[in-house]
């Protein structure tokens, strides 16, 4: 039998860090079923300590998700612990993840503490979280570029204390995948009582090895990775999920090991994540980009259609990209369309989806055929953004090469109608105007992205913004046969999404 590799994801933690990706509870809680239905093993459903909305998302999720653990993330302190325990331990397999820094760097410019009392607070809190659950992961942060016996000595002293799983972060990706399984290996074999815990490997991309390091370091030993979906997360993101598991399911012949992860599950999940969050997935990101597995040149066609292997070294139905979508019009039923939304990982009640189902009608009277994308940003528009500050009710845009761009709108703000009209340099900038003055946002626009859903010229168009507005950052997604409207629903997301970071502050760092 293959030994067991687990999947710890948290990309509703970490990858939440990426700037601008901040989820409301009703987001994480749509991923965080999806998460389940992959198969991941451990979900860190976020900070308990970060914020009220962050404790309240892990406690909601911890409730509802039954197969996967569920982990809460808690610096060395009594109250993050008890937080975290709070949220968590509604949950059928709780699990408290405690963690704090061991570099030498850390020590003396974060913590301005020494080594013996990093030693010390790491144990207390171990100590502590063992006495609310028997499931305790210990991280040793920057552990990559701390002292190698050191480490090994907090490790051996946290496993002491009781915890059952310690995690080597690679903090700020500054190792190499030689240097990392070195580390790994030394750790293995001089850290106390290694053989009563897991270790694990929680690797950033900073310079592009954050795969290449979990890979090597499961390689020699380490038994859980931990990843987020798309590889997102602050700076330049953690280990993607769906890379290590490939990986290891691809190259069997040199890595024997198994998970938990049901692959067809990964292209939607992707998917999901992108939706959500409004960050798109490269074009040529591996295994779930859009052109993981298309074939251009002529060379390449011609091998793939005498046999997919000469070029293929996956088939695409294994990560769930179906090379024959079912392409649905308005003539297809409700019972076809949540059928088809089964099949794409979304799970709605009647409610949910006599919504969608009502969007999709009206979708398919401007197109004539409705695909995967459209369908994926119905569910985002009709069900994901429910509740929110701001929303469109109406626009209207006049505009030429002889009149000055004026946009009118009406938006509901809380349930409440309101309504106005201003100018601007084009018909975008115009209702942008329009919605700021309505609004009061004074959001600085930073970036305005367009992109098409699908092929063909009644493609839905998506467009992503990036807002600022004193010191936060949030993005904003929308889409519409129309791409004025689409512009105007992204703008309102990302405000939308300010409003509930306004709501919500970070009270305490969260980085490993």
């Amino acid at each position: 039998m293959p030994e067991r590799v687990k999947i710890f994801d948290t990309t509703l933690r970490d990858g939440e860090q990426s700037p601008g990706a901040s989820m409301n509870t009703n987001e994480k809680m749509r991923l965080a079923v999806q998460l389940e239905k992959l198969g991941v093993d451990i979900i860190e459903a976020g900070f308990p300590a970060a914020s009220e909305g962050d404790f309240e998302a892990v406690s909601e999720i911890a409730k509802r998700v039954k197969n996967s653990e569920i982990a809460g993330l808690a610096r060395t302190s009594k109250q993050d612990i008890d937080l975290a325990w709070g949220a968590v331990r509604h949950a059928a397999k709780p699990r408290i993840h405690t963690f704090i820094a061991t570099s030498d760097l850390h020590l003396k410019y974060k913590l301005k503490m020494n080594r013996e009392e990093v030693l010390n607070a790491a144990v207390d809190a171990v100590k502590y979280a063992k006495s609310l659950t028997d499931n305790v992961e210990f991280s040793a942060e920057d552990g990559s570029r701390s002292d190698r016996d050191y480490l090994c000595q907090v490790f051996g002293a946290a496993i002491e204390a009781g915890a059952t799983t310690v995690n080597l972060p690679d903090t700020v990706g500054y190792a190499i995948p030689d240097e990392f399984a070195e580390l790994v290996k030394y750790v293995m074999a001089n850290t106390p009582n290694m053989h009563k815990a897991t270790l694990s490997v929680h690797c950033h991309n900073d310079l592009g090895l954050a795969t290449a390091n979990t890979i090597a370091a499961i390689q020699v030993g380490a038994r859980q990775a931990e990843v987020t979906i798309n590889g997102i997360g602050e700076r330049a993101g953690n280990t993607s999920m769906e890379e290590v598991v490939m990986a290891l399911q691809t190259r069997q012949n040199l890595m024997p090991f198994e998970t938990g992860i049901q692959t067809a599950h990964l292209y939607p999940t992707s998917r999901l994540v992108s939706m959500i969050t409004g960050i798109m997935v490269q074009p040529n990101k591996a295994i779930v980009g859009a052109n993981a597995f298309a074939h251009e040149a002529g060379i390449h066609q011609d091998g793939v259609l005498k046999n997919p292997m000469t070029y293929e070294i996956m088939k695409p139905e294994t990560i769930g990209l179906s090379r024959n979508q079912l392409v649905l019009g308005k003539h297809s039923g409700r019972h076809a369309l949540h059928t088809h939304l089964k099949g794409l990982g979304y799970d709605l009640s009647e409610e949910e989806l006599k919504i969608v189902f009502k969007q999709f009608k009206n979708l398919a009277d401007k197109k004539k055929h409705v695909m995967d994308e459209d369908l994926e940003a119905l569910v985002t528009e009709g069900v994901l953004r429910t509740a929110e500050v701001f929303s469109l009710e109406y626009l209207h845009v006049t505009c030429g090469t002889t009149v000055m761009p004026m946009a009118s709108v009406k938006l509901a703000i809380n349930g409440r109608s309101v309504k106005g009209a201003n100018y601007g340099n084009g018909p975008i900038d115009s209702a942008f105007n329009t919605i700021a003055q309505l609004t009061g946002a004074s959001a600085e626009l930073l970036r305005f992205t367009v992109s098409a859903l699908t092929g063909g010229t009644d493609a839905q168009g998506e467009v992503t913004v990036r807002l600022r507005e004193n010191g936060l950052v949030a993005l904003g997604r929308g889409s519409d046969p129309d791409i004025i409207t689409a512009s105007a629903k992204a703008y309102i997301n990302g405000l939308n999404r300010l409003e509930y970071l306004k709501a919500h502050p970070l009270k305490a760092s969260q980085t490993l």
